[in-house]
């Protein structure tokens, strides 16, 4: 089998998960705080015998004793990572709807253990419970959050929540010291990454909590169109140099293997 034929594979193959991520991206672009995921690609380079002899006198021959060195390179994944850039708000007016400005994450309690989230979509339950719309409690510095009677619900800058005037509760809205260090799981939550030194730490003053609004998806749509039709033609691509190769082999051995 030629190098070409790997090398299109290897391609093929890499090309179709970005596509799979691309339409991920696409699929959750009305998901409340979602944020996309990019990938980084690099070749690895297959050597050759001769790429590791070097020239032992180069003025006993006029000619190189060896052919120049050359590479063949077959992509590959490199880094995959979440762009937790900012998304745009939403004014929504419902006084439930919390969105968060700066690199900060609520904390919600799920059966699996407590997990961040950017989606601050929530919810009073009929015992008054803040929760998330899956039903997930969302966490205060003390535990859960209970949201008493009242007609005039406030939600400070700072996370502090207030019912007609008095406090009842501090959200909890923390962040991480290396943001790479966290991976998505599903219902748009985050959890630190197994191994990761990254470690969770007190928000800056630069993290601010609104009250009313909704932080949207952080996915361009034109962009991720374009990069879609682009991975198309990559993927095409990759499938014709397959084909060529293969073709290339076969006339290759209809031709040996002729008798004369």
């Amino acid at each position: 089998m030629q190098d070409s034929m790997l090398s299109g594979l290897f391609g093929a193959l890499t090309t179709e998960h970005r596509l799979n991520n691309i339409a991920n991206n696409l699929a959750n672009v009305n998901t409340n705080g979602y944020k996309r995921d990019v990938l980084a690609f690099k070749d690895t380079m297959a050597l050759f015998a001769h790429d590791e002899i070097m020239e032992p006198m180069a003025n006993v021959r006029s000619k190189k004793l060896f052919p120049e060195p050359l590479h063949v390179a077959r992509p590959r994944i490199a880094v995959a990572r979440t762009d937790f850039s900012q998304g745009s708000f939403h004014y929504t007016s419902d006084p439930l709807d919390l969105a968060i400005s700066g690199n900060g994450f609520f904390k919600v309690r799920t059966p699996e253990g407590e997990f961040y989230t950017r989606n601050g979509h929530f919810r009073q339950t009929s015992d008054g419970q803040l929760v998330t719309m899956q039903g997930w409690p969302v966490l205060s510095e003390g535990g859960d959050i209970n949201l008493p009677q009242g007609k005039n619900l406030q939600v400070a800058s700072d996370g502090r929540i207030a019912v007609d005037g008095v406090d009842v509760g501090q959200l909890q809205v923390v962040t991480v010291s290396d943001l790479e260090g966290l991976e998505k799981l599903g219902g748009n939550l985050y959890r630190l990454r197994e191994g990761s030194t990254a470690g969770e730490v007190p928000v800056g003053p630069d993290v601010i909590v609104s009250q009313g609004y909704i932080e949207t998806s952080n996915v361009e749509v034109v962009n991720e169109m374009v990069n879609m039709i682009e991975t198309q033609r990559q993927f095409e691509a990759y499938q014709k140099v397959m084909q060529t190769s293969d073709t290339v082999d076969r006339d290759a051995i209809t031709k040996i293997g002729r008798g004369r």
